[in-house]
């Protein structure tokens, strides 16, 4: 017994040895800079001064109790459900069209596809000049519909709807990929049984192609909601939070009080809160998954 448990001990120790160097990387820029945020937190550090005092968790009530954060928490939520639910719907819907067209697929692809690997801030500034009232395209396009222009991201009526927009142009093309992908390894004799068995093509979709694809949605409704979480170079380049705080989100509000107000505790109890909000929501997709999505 005790050979065994002396050979099991140097076992685990060998292999802990082997992921050491994957492991380095991850505790020196990801759990150290977490930990070192965290304890930031608990101070009232303005990133000046050399001497940090212990304020406890005075950060974290200052905010819950401050109007202009519940805002921020508010235009979060309605960035985040504005920005994935029309990602994946829209994405889901064009790989459907291309999966079934029969010529020009690899143009369509690589047209919907090219915003994603466009750096965002420039993507911005080229919607920056279409959303533009006067002279912008879109306003023209409008007009000529019979439709009165709208003010867009001068307006804090319609502008957290404007950066919403340019985030789902910029991702639609990388969840299409995703999706075609995922349609492709629908079984072609689950379809034609279907078919057989008199189901239309709302049925076999609702029945077979929705739930073969599940695990795709899920993975993309991850990824989509920690990228709508982290949002900053549209909102930086298009409305700089404003008008009003209308666009103001958790990242860019940790930015304000990071780098304009130099208040660093602060800013450390906000990033604190944005990593727990992204950990509840993935924990909480994932129960949700394991209730509704198929696995094959």
């Amino acid at each position: 017994m005790k050979g065994k448990g002396t050979r099991r001990f140097k076992e685990s120790m060998t292999g802990f040895f082997f992921l050491l160097p994957a492991l380095l990387p991850l505790l020196v820029f990801w759990v150290g800079p977490v930990l070192y945020s965290l304890w930031l937190s608990l101070t009232d550090w303005d990133m000046m001064s050399p001497e940090i005092h212990f304020v406890g968790l005075n950060n974290y009530k200052s905010l819950i109790g401050q109007s202009d954060f519940m805002a921020v928490l508010r235009n979060t939520l309605v960035f985040a459900l504005g920005s994935v639910i029309p990602t994946i719907v829209l994405g889901l819907l064009a790989a459907l069209a291309l999966s079934s067209a029969r010529k020009g697929t690899r143009i369509y692809r690589m047209v919907m596809f090219a915003p994603y690997i466009t750096p965002m801030v420039a993507v911005s500034i080229v919607w920056s000049w279409i959303f533009e009232p006067r002279v912008g395209i879109l306003n023209y396009v409008l007009s000529f519909l019979g439709i009165h222009g709208l003010k867009w991201i001068q307006s804090r009526d319609t502008a957290m709807l404007s950066v919403i927009i340019v985030t789902v142009w910029k991702q639609v093309g990388w969840t299409l990929l995703f999706y075609l992908e995922a349609l492709q390894k629908v079984p072609g004799n689950l379809l034609e049984a279907a078919a057989i068995d008199g189901a239309g093509k709302v049925k076999k979709f609702l029945k077979i192609t929705l739930p073969m694809i599940s695990p795709t949605t899920f993975f993309l409704m991850i990824i989509t909601t920690i990228n709508s979480l982290q949002a900053y170079d549209q909102i930086q380049v298009l409305t700089q939070g404003g008008p009003a705080g209308s666009t103001r989100t958790l990242l860019y509000y940790y930015y304000q009080e990071a780098f304009e107000s130099f208040h660093t505790g602060k800013a450390s109890a906000v990033a604190v809160i944005l990593v727990l909000i992204t950990v509840i929501l993935s924990l909480a997709e994932t129960k949700i998954s394991k209730k509704y999505i198929y696995y094959e």
